[in-house]
């Protein structure tokens, strides 16, 4: 089940759900997950990759992960809160 926010979707994710999911991200995208304890799906634009505020998260990936994130797929170490709030202002 997914929500739509302004240039993302939230997709609730299990790890046993990553490798059917992988098929769900149309061109132009990248799935990521988010959160501290309990990670969620989102879809967003690779446009978002540009953003220097994005990409400052991006810097705490690395940092918190290096290069093997626990889901399978890019993970951000940030609240969802935080990431919805930080992506609502790119206006995509």
């Amino acid at each position: 089940m997914g929500f739509r926010f302004p240039g993302i979707v939230l997709v609730h994710a299990k790890k046993s759900q990553v490798s059917s999911k992988s098929l769900d991200v149309p061109k132009g995208y990248l799935a990521i997950y988010v959160g501290e304890s309990q990670k969620k799906r989102f879809v967003i634009p690779v446009s978002y990759l540009n953003q220097p505020s994005f990409q400052d998260l991006l810097s705490l990936a690395e940092d918190e992960f290096g290069y093997d994130h626990p889901m399978g797929g890019l993970t951000i170490p940030c609240s969802e809160d935080t990431f919805l709030d930080l992506t609502t202002l790119f206006g995509v």
